[in-house]
This record gives C-alpha cells, sequence and structure tokens, in this order.
C-alpha cells in the first residue's frame, strides 16, 4: 500500500510547491495595486478603465491616455498605467474596437490609414475628449503612450490636436511621422525588435536634421519646454510583448513625461513581470498533479498508436494537400481577423486526416469505430465526457482567469459567442483525429511535436501560395502573430495533452478539452471586424 500511495504523495508535493509559488507570484503582482484607485468606466460604448493614485497623495497630475496594440486589451498595459499611476497621473486605458471586452467590431480595412486607423482615430479622439471633461487632472495637460498598433493611432491624433503636451510610442510603427509633428515623441522599443527600432531612430533624424545611422539611442534631441524634443531608447533583452513589462521601457517613459510636465516623481517602476511568468508557469505546471483527479475512461489505453510512416500517410498529405483546396473555397465568412481561414484549415486538415487515418485501418464501420473511440468499459462515455469537463474547466475558469486579470482580455464581449462556436467547429476535426492518431500503446515518441509541426508548415505553406495576399486577404504584419500565438498555444495544451493522457488513458478528453480552449482562445484573442482586412 505504502508504494502505491508513492505517486500520489509525489504529486501532493508538487502541487503543495505550485500553490505556495502561485500564492507568492500573486501577492507580489496584487501588491502593485496597493495605492492605486481602479474606476471602470464606459466612454459612448469604449470599455475603459482610470487609475488614479490614492487622493491623500495631493491633487490629482497630468492624464496620459494608454492604448494597446493589435490583438491586445487593457491588462496588457497595466505595467504602464501603474507605474505612471503610482508617480501621480491620473490613467486612462481602454479597449480598442473590436478588441478585448468591446462589443462592437472594428469597420473597414485595417491595412488602410482611412479605414480602420480612421475609426480607431475617432474613438481615440472620444476618449481624450472624455478626459479633458471629466479629469480635473487633465488641466495640467494630456499626453498619449501606446504601443504597436496604436501608435499610429496616437501619433496621427498628437499631429491633428496639436495641443498634446507628449506622446510616447512603445514599439513604433507610424507612417505619418514628419520632422515637426507630433510634439515630444519618444519612441521605445525591445532589443529585439529590429525594423521598429529603425522606426524611432528615422523619427529622431526626420526632426533633428541628420542622418539615420547619426542618431544616438538614449540622447535627446531638441528641447522638452518648446515641444520640439525626440528622443530612441532600446529596452535590452526583450522583443515586442516583452517591452511592455520592461523597467527599462517604463523608466524612459516615465522621465521623459516627467520632463515634459515639468515633474519630479519618485521613480516607481512595476516589476510584475518575472512575477508574472511565474505564476503563469506555475498555474500551467499544477495541471500535472490535479490531473489525478480526472476518471479513468478505459481498463485499456485508447488510440491508434501509429508508427512513423502511418503518420506521414495520416498527416502529412494533409499539410501539403489542405492549402492546395483552401485556394479554391471562400474563406474570409467570419467577422474575425484571420480566424475564419485559421478554422477552415483546422477542419479541412482534420477531416483529411480522419479520412486517411480510417482508410489505414482498414476501412471499418462507423459501429466498430464508434465503439473504440468511445471505449468498451461500462460508463466509459461519462467519464469520457466528464475529463473533457474537467480540463476544458481548468482552461477557462483557472488559467483563463489569471491570463484575463493580467494578460489580455480572456473574457471577451457576448457577441464573439457565434464566432467561438463556428472556430470550434473547425477545431474539433483535427483534435480529436490528431490526439487518437498520436496516442495509444507504440505510440511513437515525438508524434505529438511532429504533427504540430506538420499543421504550422501547412499554415506557412497556405501563405506562400497566396492565401496570405489572396482570398484570405489578411496583411503579412498578422502573420507572424498567428504563427507564435499558434506556437503557444500548442505548448500549452500540448503539456494538457499529455497530463490527461498518462492519467485518463484515452486521447479524445484533451481532443475534446483543447479543441474548445483553442477555439476559445483563438476567439478571444483576435479582433472582431466588418469588411475585408
Amino acid at each position: 500500500m505504502r508504494v502505491a500511495w508513492r505517486p500520489y504523495r509525489w504529486d501532493l508535493g508538487i502541487a503543495a510547491l505550485l500553490l505556495l509559488l502561485i500564492a507568492v507570484a500573486l501577492a507580489q503582482i496584487l501588491a502593485e495595486e496597493a495605492g492605486i484607485e481602479r474606476d471602470e468606466v464606459v466612454i459612448g460604448e469604449t470599455p475603459a478603465t482610470i487609475y488614479r493614485p490614492d487622493p491623500a497623495d495631493g491633487s490629482p497630475g497630468p492624464v496620459v491616455v494608454v492604448s494597446h496594440g493589435f490583438a491586445g486589451a487593457r491588462p496588457l498595459m497595466d505595467p504602464f498605467a501603474l507605474t505612471l499611476a503610482h508617480n501621480g497621473y491620473t490613467v486612462v486605458s481602454f479597449d480598442y474596437l473590436g478588441h478585448g471586452r468591446h462589443p462592437r467590431p472594428l469597420p473597414g480595412k485595417i491595412t488602410s490609414q482611412e479605414g480602420a486607423a480612421q475609426a480607431l482615430l475617432d474613438q481615440t479622439a472620444a476618449v481624450v475628449a472624455y478626459s479633458r471633461r471629466e479629469l480635473p487632472g487633465a488641466a495640467r495637460g494630456l499626453a498619449l503612450l501606446g504601443h504597436s498598433m496604436a501608435t499610429n493611432i496616437i501619433v496621427r491624433y498628437a499631429q491633428q490636436s496639436g495641443d498634446v503636451t507628449a506622446t510616447v510610442a512603445i514599439s513604433m510603427f507610424a507612417p505619418t511621422v514628419d520632422g515637426d509633428t507630433p510634439r515630444n515623441l519618444l519612441s521605445v522599443a525591445g532589443a529585439r525588435e529590429g525594423r521598429l527600432k529603425a522606426e524611432g531612430r528615422e523619427a529622431v533624424a526626420q526632426a533633428a536634421g541628420i542622418e539615420t545611422g547619426q542618431v544616438e539611442p538614449g540622447r535627446t534631441y531638441g528641447d522638452l519646454v518648446a515641444g520640439t524634443a525626440r528622443r530612441t531608447a532600446v529596452a535590452p533583452g526583450v522583443g515586442h510583448v516583452g517591452v511592455l513589462y520592461s523597467e527599462a521601457a517604463q523608466r524612459e517613459a516615465l522621465r521623459w513625461l516627467n520632463g515634459a510636465f515639468g515633474r519630479d516623481s519618485g521613480g516607481w517602476v512595476s516589476g510584475r513581470g518575472p512575477w508574472l511568468a511565474l505564476l503563469i508557469a506555475a498555474v500551467i505546471g499544477l495541471v500535472r498533479p490535479a490531473s489525478r483527479l480526472l476518471p479513468r475512461v478505459d481498463t485499456q489505453p485508447r488510440g491508434a498508436g501509429a508508427g512513423w510512416l502511418r503518420i506521414g500517410w495520416v498527416a502529412a498529405i494533409p499539410a501539403v494537400v489542405t492549402p492546395l483546396l483552401l485556394t479554391l473555397v471562400p474563406t474570409d465568412f467570419l467577422p474575425v481577423v484571420v480566424g475564419d481561414y485559421v478554422a477552415v484549415h483546422f477542419g479541412t486538415f482534420g477531416l483529411l486526416s480522419a479520412l486517411l487515418l480510417w482508410w489505414t485501418a482498414g476501412r471499418p464501420p462507423a459501429r466498430a469505430v464508434l465503439a473504440a473511440a468511445v471505449g468498451t468499459a461500462p460508463g466509459a462515455g461519462w467519464r469520457l465526457a466528464l475529463g473533457a469537463l474537467g480540463l476544458l474547466a481548468y482552461c477557462l475558469l483557472v488559467l483563463g482567469a489569471v491570463l484575463d486579470q493580467f494578460v489580455t482580455g480572456f473574457y471577451p464581449a457576448l457577441e464573439r459567442l457565434p464566432v467561438m462556436l463556428a472556430l470550434l467547429a473547425g477545431m474539433l476535426p483535427y483534435f480529436l483525429t490528431d490526439e487518437w492518431l498520436t496516442r495509444g500503446a507504440g505510440a511513437r515518441r515525438g508524434a505529438y511535436p511532429a504533427t504540430k509541426l506538420l499543421l504550422l508548415v501547412s499554415l506557412s505553406l497556405a501563405i506562400a501560395v497566396g492565401q496570405g495576399v489572396g482570398s484570405l486577404s489578411f496583411p503579412l504584419m498578422i502573420v507572424p502573430l498567428l504563427l507564435v500565438l499558434l506556437l503557444a498555444f500548442f505548448l500549452v495544451y500540448g503539456l494538457f495533452s499529455r497530463w490527461a493522457y498518462q492519467r485518463a488513458g484515452h486521447p479524445l478528453v484533451a481532443g475534446l478539452g483543447n479543441a474548445v480552449a483553442f477555439a476559445w482562445a483563438l476567439g478571444a484573442t483576435f479582433p472582431m471586424l466588418t469588411g475585408s482586412p
């Protein structure tokens, strides 16, 4: 009996350690909220959060309007919002149209300066107007801070408005910048953002009248008091998302705004980046011991247990055929950027794989397929459903709560639910087939990551043969984000799949759970859009 309990004691020890790490990380993150008032407001239809320092600390400081990038939401900008609020500023952070919890989709083409960009510009103007009207600190001045896609919007607004004291562009892409406008422009990029670092140097060179190669990062050109100042800075060791958690980037923004407004604050900056990474890692890792709670579905492990030759037939052929087939099919029917194509690609890939899996199994009758899929033990169907629901509940309610609170809008507006259901229709054939193919007695080590790599190759091939700029019509700038997100999802849900199968012994527990979680994550992340991208 003592030997039988040994693995359980080991899992209990791991669970206790992970829960302790979660508690420590949460305490460190939540400690940054101390002394800051958060007010949730709706500006027109725009969800927004106002961050204020404790009123006892003195009169309200200048207002900084903060906006997120493509596929982002307000929580992603919290490090900058909290840094500025702790240093006496009043901060207004909001969800753009089609993002986060905003109920309205983004209208027009996202690649056109007069399409979606104009709608976002109008929305920013409405938020600024509210801030000037309702927030006392606006009498002391107003600045703009944005990340990635938002930099184009805030730069254009500052150029048109003329009374914005300073603009802070994180990971800047702003083609309308010229030598005179906007006033007091700071560009900050991560050290791993090659092209965006160059954008900052070019903006400085325009104003300073020098060659781009002569611009020195970290040096201020022009005069903050006169409004002619320009500066570009590099946050070491980070990329496009990491720059939002970089203390160096936050210090640059704070110093720039303090200089523009003639303020001298204490210099507090958010240090939540490493703690947030620890929190997410511990929440993911907790699935390993928690999987002990899943029911054992059948007496024998289920799955195809396919060898490499069969995997080649079942997964490699759809990887090549799917992009070619979809050149003949309309794939822009959902109001979410790239979501419709991803759903169709997953679904087609999955259906082709299922057909090949059935063919290579000797073409068994439907009754035999259903019996093999569910299991032969009494109550196997119920245990399968309970296992899938348990895994899904953890993905959506535990990991999802952490992501929604501290990273991005994981619980979006209800208007997204039909999109998520449409995405699920594509995810189910792929995940059910792939889980069955790569699990079971005799399954090859490395089969699971190999089939995911084939899917990513298939998506890349689709872009190469013209889907990315043809009938799919999503801009190439979105492609890296899409592939990185899919890779991250595969890594996380791949761990969940492995641990769920080790306990439940049935691949469809993770197949069902991960299909729903994947559809939810993609539907919540990519922007809602009306019209062609």
